[in-house]
């Protein structure tokens, strides 16, 4: 009998908008401390600035406002495991329009805080099952939040390297959504039962091709901190130096995970 297939995780809405509006806060707050030097300083993102990264976390806000003002779909096409997949091909386009926006808006608290406003007033004006025509397909407004959450924590690790010393915080139910979305992205990426990948503590997933585990220790078994974790899958870290520098535990003959990294770039 073939396993049963298993059921996507679920994401509450109220906590998840919590904890977006929380991790844009702590963005907010730390950009604020920032003058011009710091500003101007390079990112570990091509020839991306602080200030043009700091623009790009309005963005992630902004996302909403501009897809609700496209016709809503007819009916759902896409689920949340197929953004991180998807929005690669976007890229480019992205990395324009920070940068317009960075020279646009020298005072970056306000326009922050204008989208901290519209993002807010677009959750409230709208029900969280209201369709939106996404890179990755139709999403419904619920799940789309969820990948806010992870846009600001990749970004504000991103924010941490480049400017020593700033130490945003993150937000714990930010932090949780953004792992458990990109571990489960993985066992997307690499179905399979044979290796077990723990990111303690908030995600443990199944993946890799192979006899499937069912009792005791799995025989191959893959471990690492949220940050690592969160850093490998998005191309920040590559899986080799995560291994020479003993962030991560890997043991088994499946347990190289190489060939899966990352599941977003």
């Amino acid at each position: 009998m073939p396993p049963a297939k298993k059921r996507p995780r679920a994401y509450d809405p109220a906590k998840t908008r919590a904890a977006v509006l929380a991790q844009f806060g702590h963005i907010r707050r730390a950009v604020a401390t920032l003058g011009p030097d710091r500003l101007a300083l390079p990112t570990r993102l091509g020839d991306w600035t602080v200030r043009e990264l700091a623009a790009h976390c309005a963005m992630a806000l902004d996302a909403v406002d501009r897809l609700l003002a496209e016709p809503e779909p007819v009916r759902q096409d896409a689920r949340l495991l197929d953004w991180p997949f998807a929005i690669a091909e976007d890229a480019p386009a992205i990395a324009a329009t920070a940068r317009r926006l960075a020279e646009e808006h020298p005072d970056l608290d306000t326009h922050l805080a204008a989208a901290e406003h519209r993002f807010t007033a677009n959750l409230d004006a709208h029900p969280a099952a209201r369709l939106l025509p996404t890179s990755a397909g139709a999403l419904p407004l619920a799940d789309y939040v969820v990948t806010r959450a992870v846009e600001l924590v990749v970004h504000t690790d991103d924010l941490n390297t480049a400017v020593p010393g700033l130490d945003i915080p993150y937000d714990r139910q930010a932090l949780a959504a953004c792992t458990r979305l990109l571990a489960d992205a993985l066992a997307a990426k690499a179905p399979g039962g044979s290796t077990e990948v723990r990111v303690p503590p908030y995600a443990v997933v199944q993946c890799v091709e192979g006899p499937r585990h069912t009792r005791g220790t799995p025989p191959n078994v893959v471990e690492t901190d949220p940050l690592t974790w969160i850093r490998l899958a998005t191309g920040r870290l590559t899986w080799k130096q995560a291994l020479h520098d003993a962030q991560v535990s890997a043991s088994g003959e499946r347990a190289d995970l190489d060939a899966y990294l990352p599941v977003l770039s």
